[in-house]
């Protein structure tokens, strides 16, 4: 156990999907920050879910050996442990979860369970400069896209939310029917540079208040992609530039027109990007563009805090230490979608 009162010490554990990752914190400075990326889902089209727990239990020691040595501690100077609780895959989190909880229990440190979605918008607090509360946070990843209210750091209020799939998934999704490999959504990012982003439209939904909707959109590409097939059958290969760039408009489109509303309405001007999709860079400088215009105060975390990462729980498990919200060893991880609020 620790025994130094004045060095608060923290071991994270990100392993809500198919990337293993080990942080440590040390009085609230990241001193290493580890990801082991699973490069096994790639001829799937996918992350498949036993796989990628099956890879944990593979990386995660290795990984955690390695934070611990960049950052040149030992497990005997923690103070805690911090580990993604959920929402993500339930065997992944399993893993990640249970070793977290075993070391800190023989430890005899505290444990604390993050939230993965939280700890997105707490990655803005790794590296300077950093929001003033409250902010508004849109928060962009594979399987979420939401609209938050910021108002401390433990007090997070959802403004928006997508009722189907996410942004990440209609990068990916559209991807894939492009016949693009899996992660999809950066090779969109990298064709769209070279292609016109007007060159084909597609309707947008209309959706009660800031929330969001792109099953709609996924379906529409699909059979623009058919029909347009069945006329020339090398029609994405001859278009695939402008493809990406219509279908990169639309999905960016999308997330900052009800951000803006979402700013407008409540009067709030700190406003920040994070999430794995925030890594894209059509959407990072249209924010950036739209916060100069709007006179926003804007912020968006390096691109290694964007995508899933360790750092993000233990920053906000350093917050939750110095709250003592610390997590029982027998609290399970959760898999279901969206913030725990």
């Amino acid at each position: 156990m620790s025994q130094n009162k004045d060095k608060i010490c923290l071991l994270a554990i990100e392993s809500s999907c198919d990337d293993t990752g080990a942080a440590v914190i040390i009085n609230g400075k990241m001193h290493s920050n580890v990801v082991a990326t699973q490069k096994i889902h790639q001829k799937y089209g996918g992350v498949v879910p036993e796989l990628a727990s099956r890879e944990h239990l593979q990386n995660i020691i290795p990984v955690v050996t390695e934070a611990l040595k960049e950052a040149n501690i030992t497990t005997q100077e923690l103070s805690a442990v911090a580990y993604a609780q959920g929402p993500g895959l339930m065997g992944s989190l399993m893993v990640g979860s249970s070793y977290a909880r075993a070391l800190s229990s023989a430890l005899e440190v505290p444990s604390i369970g993050i939230d993965h979605l939280k700890a997105h918008v707490m990655a803005h607090f790794i590296d300077e400069p950093k929001p003033l509360f409250p902010f508004i946070c849109l928060l962009v990843s594979g399987g979420h896209t939401q609209i938050i209210l910021v108002k401390a750091y433990d007090q997070m209020e959802i403004l928006g939310k997508t009722h189907d799939d996410a942004a990440g998934e209609a990068f990916d999704k559209t991807a894939k029917m492009m016949g693009l490999p899996y992660p999809g959504g950066p090779l969109i990012d990298k064709y769209a540079q070279l292609g016109n982003p007007e060159a084909y439209a597609f309707s947008y939904a209309k959706m009660p208040g800031y929330d969001y909707s792109f099953s709609g959109f996924k379906t529409a590409v699909l059979y623009f992609l058919r029909d347009n097939k069945e006329k020339d059958p090398s029609f994405i290969d001859k278009n695939l530039n402008d493809i990406c760039a219509s279908v990169q408009r639309h999905i960016v489109t999308s997330l900052l027109k009800n951000l803006k509303k979402a700013v407008r309405d409540s009067g709030v001007t700190q406003v920040a990007l994070a999430g794995g999709v925030a890594a894209n860079s059509s959407l990072r400088n249209a924010f950036l563009a739209m916060g100069e215009e709007n006179q926003w105060e804007t912020f968006i975390p390096a691109f290694e805090y964007c995508t899933d990462n360790a750092a993000m729980i233990a920053v906000a498990g350093h917050f939750a230490f110095l709250n003592g919200d610390f997590t029982g060893l027998d609290e399970v991880p959760y898999a279901r979608f969206g913030m725990k609020v």
